[in-house]
């Protein structure tokens, strides 16, 4: 948390792309900042459980490496979707230009039109908090590649000189990727250490260089691009599939998560591991109808005692430990399993049978 901001930089390990949530602490108001489409559950389930509001999602430029999630998002959310005026994105409910602002609550992102790697590339500065968002524009030690989807050396080396070198030395640079694990620099770090264009690199040292690095197009380049041209719009105009056999939620740490209203309507239907230690079923005597005791420490050498033809609802005491239950019961292969939320205790608190 820094000042009025929650803050949080959230990471796709495939593409190596960076999205940032920015939320105002007091209106709850947030904004995403080039969401992934295959990380759609991860951030929904972030934004539900900080109890937020999201605004929009900004997407820097019409990525080639990944596919947006800012589609899957508004329709699951409510939230809009804004990128360049240049972007060539179709559906925006706002196109941005050079200048423009984009408040939440009592933050502001301004905005920076930076081409070179793409036509519509575009960078968010949020001054009060020193914080520079690249996109692709600059990153750590490096830059957006400059040999497609309309890019420009030319146009880089002046977006990132004219624009983003003229902010404070002490701005902290987040890039929209990294590969190799680091998080953030600073506008004064790359004026002076990036390779490509710091120091005293001039627009000619630095074209030559990119018109020299005879890259390998992005592995998703075909799938990507039509893909965000349409705001990661599937082309059935249906959010994923939710399991057919519960209504889960998959939490931000990636947990598969169960109502115990639901469970309690579908006993019959189910099978119930209560994952509590011997000690405490013993001093707590409390119990759901038809669920079988296994404790968390000895489940992986008794898995073979949970039935494979029955979703597996697991439980403990308060929620916690039943989650570890669910991901050993995963990673063994058993897709139809779910944490009961709140454990034992929220299923006594909502009045449901026990015995």
């Amino acid at each position: 948390m820094i000042n009025d901001l929650l803050f949080r930089q959230l990471f796709d390990q495939s593409s190596g792309t960076w999205t940032y949530l920015l939320a105002d602490i007091d209106s709850r108001q947030t904004l995403l900042i080039d969401p992934v489409y295959e990380q759609f559950e991860r951030d929904r389930a972030l934004i539900q459980e900080l109890d937020l509001r999201l605004l929009a999602c900004v997407d820097t430029h019409c990525h080639a490496d990944h596919v947006t999630g800012a589609w899957l998002l508004k329709h699951s959310l409510g939230s809009k979707i804004f990128a360049s005026e240049h972007s060539g994105i179709a559906g925006l409910d706002r196109k941005l230009g050079d200048g423009d602002t984009i408040h939440f609550g009592k933050n502001m992102l301004r905005v920076l039109a930076t081409p070179g790697h793409t036509n519509g590339c575009i960078s968010l500065v949020l001054a009060e908090q020193k914080m520079v968002f690249t996109g692709d524009s600059l990153l750590i030690r490096g830059c957006g590649r400059t040999d497609f989807q309309q890019g420009s050396a030319h146009n880089l080396f002046s977006s990132i000189t004219s624009k983003l070198f003229t902010l404070p030395d002490d701005f902290v640079v987040y890039p929209g990727h990294d590969y190799v694990g680091r998080t953030a620099s600073s506008i004064g770090e790359e004026k002076h250490l990036n390779p490509r264009i710091g120091g005293a690199a001039n627009e000619g040292d630095f074209v030559g260089y990119m018109e020299n690095m005879k890259l390998p197009h992005p592995k998703q380049l075909a799938i990507a691009v039509p893909a965000n041209l349409q705001a990661g719009r599937p082309s059935d105009d249906r959010l994923p599939k939710q399991p057919g056999w519960a209504p889960v939620v998959t939490t931000y740490s990636g947990v598969l998560e169960i109502s115990p209203q639901w469970v309690a309507a579908h006993l019959d239907q189910l099978y119930v591991l209560d994952v509590r230690t011997r000690v405490e079923a013993d001093e707590e005597s409390t119990r759901i109808k038809g669920a079988v005791m296994i404790p968390v420490n000895e489940l992986r050498d008794r898995l073979a005692e949970v039935p494979a033809d029955k979703p597996v609802m697991t439980l403990c005491r308060s929620g916690k430990r039943s989650t570890l239950a669910c991901t050993i019961l995963r990673s063994a292969g058993r897709e139809q399993v779910a944490s009961i939320k709140g454990g034992l205790l929220r299923w006594q608190e909502e009045g449901l049978p026990v015995q």
